[in-house]
Order: structure tokens, then sequence, then C-alpha cells
């Protein structure tokens, strides 16, 4: 009897591959802060620093195009080959805080060969400009994944937004409502006031303003499917004399308002529409209100070098978008309106905490996931997006921050920082 001839997985690796292979254990072998050991079919090689009693971190490597991704599109390259999984980690947060400190490292493997690969990305990034239209199809290719997907991670009050932790103890629930009793509690919502509300999500805020402080609430958004979801909620709610949902751009609103806010929108509409996107919020003021903006935030110092590339968000996640600096909206605010920044709140690690959930979450549903019609890839895709945003929030190489803003007009008191327990 003949015994059967086992494949040999060293096999498929050629010259290039090992090549590929040895110039990547290279680089990484200068990590600071941390180890990983690395498996794949030609072997085990360890690299980094072992800190005290902390083990490395695992990273195994199932077939060769993960070094060819890596070399010719670089972080986005080794995305895509995890979407394809040609590699996986025992803990992939930990492996994305490891290379943000070693960022460094990480811009070396955007070089060489890479770098066509970069050049190919920001040539297809930049057909995707906001445009009014190009603006509508970047949104529906994330949001009009459809509701159910949402639900099957997000809070209960479906926000997609970072909630706003205190305790240990918090759930994702409470820590969500905290983070709209404050931003009420900073713009001062009465039931007198008309509130503007750009990028609706799926209602939350609208529902809950209109609800729990009594005020007209109107809200736009581009997505067909929050558009509707956010009409069935607030007339579940028994809301429509107070919440009115539009589908328009935020370009081609009217009227003036007194309170505005606007909930991780700012990030869709692109760095060439940051002015227009001020010059809209003062317009859409009356002389005494007050806006606040969430927005998700990069580090000053890195922010022109985040518009030029093209990391594995912007292709794979979310079309046309980029994260602005705080330096870059404050620019902006100043050269298109007369807002004045009268309160700056930064919360970072309370998005880490959110994302976490979000990922467990994720991570629990997952035969749902693909129950829904969603193939293995884009699970992946998804994984490694929670985890990769989680990761940064955690290194705050990216943060959330509020930022109240008031017209020339506005007499009101300062607000003074203080938990609002919902």
């Amino acid at each position: 009897m003949n015994s059967a001839v086992r494949p040999n997985p060293a096999a498929a690796f050629g010259t290039l591959d090992r090549c590929l292979r040895t110039r990547l254990l290279a680089q990484l072998d200068a990590l600071q802060g941390g180890a990983v050991e690395l498996t794949d079919p030609l072997g085990v090689a360890q690299f980094g620093q072992t800190t005290g009693a902390a083990p490395p971190l695992r990273l195994s490597v199932h077939h060769s195009g993960f070094y060819r991704a890596l070399a010719g599109q670089g972080s986005v390259g080794a995305a895509e080959a995890y979407m394809d999984g040609a590699w996986d980690c025992s803990d992939l947060v930990g492996l994305v805080r490891l290379l943000v400190r070693n960022r460094d490292l990480l811009d070396a493997m955007e070089r060489g060969p890479a770098r066509l690969g970069g050049w190919a990305l920001r040539a297809a990034h930049a057909l995707r400009r906001n445009t009014r239209l190009g603006a509508r199809r970047n949104i529906a290719a994330h949001y009009d994944l459809g509701n159910p997907f949402f639900r099957l991670f997000l809070s209960e009050d479906l926000m997609y937004s970072s909630a706003l932790y205190a305790g240990d103890d918090d759930t994702l629930e409470t820590a969500s409502a905290r983070k709209l009793a404050r931003i009420c509690e900073k713009l001062r919502l009465t039931p007198e006031d008309h509130v503007i509300e750009i990028g609706s999500g799926w209602g939350g805020f609208a529902v809950h303003a209109a609800r729990a402080h009594g005020c007209r609430v109107t809200t736009t958004t581009i997505s067909h499917e929050q558009h509707a979801l956010a009409r069935q909620r607030v007339a579940e709610a028994g809301l429509q004399d107070r919440v009115t949902v539009l589908l328009s751009d935020y370009r081609d609103l009217q009227g003036q308002y007194d309170k505005l806010v606007s909930i991780e929108m700012v990030e869709a509409i692109g760095p060439h529409y940051l002015p227009t996107y001020f010059a809209m919020l003062g317009r859409l003021l009356k002389p005494d209100g007050l806006a606040l903006i969430q927005a998700i935030t990069i580090e000053d110092h890195r922010y022109e070098q985040a518009v030029r590339s093209v990391d594995f968000i912007k292709r794979h996640i979310f079309p046309g978008s980029f994260i602005p600096s705080i330096a870059a909206l404050l620019a902006a605010k100043t050269r298109s309106c007369d807002l004045a920044l009268v309160h700056l709140e930064d919360f970072g690690p309370s998005y880490a905490r959110t994302l976490h959930a979000w990922r467990q979450r994720f991570l629990a549903q997952r035969e749902l996931v693909r129950a829904q019609g969603f193939d293995e890839r884009f699970a992946r895709m998804w994984e490694f997006y929670l985890a990769y945003c989680e990761g940064g929030f955690l290194e705050r190489s990216i943060g959330v921050a509020h930022l109240l803003l008031a017209k020339p007009g506005y007499r009101g008191g300062s607000y003074l920082p203080g938990l609002v327990e919902a």
C-alpha cells in the first residue's frame, strides 16, 4: 500500500517570497516596546523586545501571499491579506498598538515597492471626492450595508459614534446615553430651541433631544437606509410633531436655528470641503446660536501626511473619508465663519472602550453576519477594522473631541465640565 504524499507548505515559497520574508524580519527586528513571534511554513522567528512578563504576540502566516501583499501595498496590503485569511494574530489590538508605537518602522513599510501601490491607492481615492453625487455613493457604500447589520453590535439607541464612559462598570448603553446627555447639557437645550442636526445616524440624538428636552429637531442624512429607520423610530416614539427627518445634503440646508449638532459626520466630508462645512454651520445658526461638533481627530503634526495617504479605512471602510486634526478644524472655522470656540473636551479613551464593546458584540454575532449574506472575507475585514481603530485610540494616535462653538451674539454662561449621569 502506497502512503499518501504529504504536501510541503514551504515549497510554495519561491525565491522572491523568501527574500521578502527576510526583508520584513530585518525591518521588524528593531521593534521597541514589545515582541512578536512569527510562525510560517519556513519556521519560527522572534523579533522586538520582550517586556517584563508579557509574552510575545503570536503572528501566524499561513501562506506566502502575506509577504507579497505587504511589500506591494504596505499596511493596506497587510490588511487585505488578513481579510483573505493569509495570517492571524493572537492579539490583533495588541499588534496594532505595538506598530503604532513604532511608527517609523511602519512608515518604512510604505516605501520601496509599496510606494507604487500607494500611488494607485491615492489615485483611486481621488475619484471618491465628496461632490454631492460622490458623497451619496460614499455614504451608501458603508451605511447602506443594512440596518439589521448595524443592530448586531451597536448599543440599543443605535448610536454609531463614541460613547462617554465614566466608571469601570459602565455598559455600552449607559455610556452612550451619557454622551447624548452631555451634548444636550453643553448646548443648553430648552423646549424653545429648534435644533438642526447634520448627520442623522439612525435618529438616536434627535429622538433623545426631543423626548428629554422638548425641543424641535430637524435632522438630515443622505443614507436611504438611515433615513427610513430614523423616520420609523421618530414615529414609534410619537415625536413626529417635534422631529423632522430630511434626506438632504448638508450643503442644501436652509433656514436658521437656535442650536446645531454634528456627531462624527465631519469625517465624511473630506478635507477639501472643510471650509464649506464651517461656512454652512455659520449660516445655519442664529446670531446667538450654539453648535457642538463631535469629531474623530488625529494629531496635529500628522494631519498633512494622513491627508496625502490612503490607509485601510479609506480604502475599504469609509470611502472618501478623512480624519481632521483640531488645528485643521479650527483653521477652517476661522477662515469660513464667525463661530468662536468656547469649550473643547477630548475623550479618546472612551472611544477605545466603545470599539472594544462593538468588537466583542460583532464577534459574538459572527454567524448572524454570515446569515445576512456577508462572506468570511467581509467578516474578517470588519474584525480588522474594529481592532485597528481600538488600538489607535488606546495609543492616542487618534482621539475624539467635542468642540462647542458660539456665534458672536451668544450671551450664555460658560460650560462647566461635569459628568451627567444617564
